[in-house]
């Protein structure tokens, strides 16, 4: 079973991208990210005619989130635990049933915290304390979960092509980081760096100054996984070549292979 996650950096603008995306890459299941769209603006005829059930959690302009599924998906919940006052769609979550059970996932939309100084930070730290609190109770039920998505976080010097651009940036500053580590700690597996410690390893190349032609880019999309998603894990792998296709996103699809 191939679970992907691309934040697609708008869905209008994506479509066909993300068309042709689906059809070379064939997941079973995938997480967007930033479909800037309203639920029932969501080009869902286009992607179902590929066999795809869609769920959406969007916002006009800006956030939003989807999973496509080839399987049934139930227990869809919108929106993270923990703040009834937060209105960003960033969080949706879901479950499917397989031969060897139920696995759940969960794709989501960090905050960026940019610009340092402004109530933005202290958003993004309090959003991770729900992520890392709401992580806990899936991990307590010992079902397959994964969580997905656009992290906003560098979390070591080698995700990076020039760490020292980064410093003063939300993306990597120590709180950010540590907070990711203790969402690791709790007992999740991280996908990629489970599969290679290769440097050079990206999932975001900024549109500006040539970033993507000079390789100068950051790794910020994540897989994490319980220990009983990790022992069906089968390999895993990032779409690089997609950011060379027109009209890209500026990151790229991230994917696990777990057995099914």
């Amino acid at each position: 079973m191939k679970i992907a996650t691309w934040n697609i950096n708008g869905v209008k603008a994506r479509i066909d991208t993300v068309l042709e995306w689906l059809k070379e890459a064939q997941p079973d299941i995938a997480c967007f990210q930033e479909i800037k769209s309203v639920d029932e603006n969501f080009p869902r005829e286009a992607i179902e005619e590929l066999g795809y059930n869609v769920a959406t959690h969007g916002q006009k302009s800006f956030n939003g989130v989807a999973l496509l599924s080839k399987l049934p998906m139930e227990d869809v919940e919108r929106g993270l635990p923990g703040d009834d006052s937060d209105e960003q769609a960033r969080y949706i979550e879901a479950g499917v049933s397989t031969d060897k059970g139920a696995i759940r996932f969960g794709c989501l939309y960090l905050p960026n915290g940019n610009p340092l100084g402004t109530e933005k930070f202290p958003y993004k730290l309090g959003w991770m304390d729900r992520l890392i609190a709401h992580a806990e109770k899936r991990l307590a039920e010992e079902t397959p979960f994964l969580l997905l998505g656009d992290y906003n976080v560098i979390p070591d010097p080698i995700d990076a092509r020039n760490p020292d651009a980064w410093v003063d940036d939300a993306l990597f500053q120590p709180e950010s980081r540590q907070k990711f580590r203790t969402l690791i700690n709790l007992g999740l597996t991280e996908a990629v760096r489970a599969c290679t410690q290769a440097p050079e390893t990206y999932t975001f190349w900024d549109y500006q100054a040539g970033a993507w032609q000079k390789n100068n880019g950051i790794r910020i999309d994540h897989i994490l996984m319980s220990p009983q998603a990790t022992d069906r894990m089968k390999g895993c792998g990032i779409d690089k070549h997609v950011r060379g296709w027109e009209k890209p996103s500026d990151h790229v699809p991230v994917w696990v292979d777990l057995a099914a």
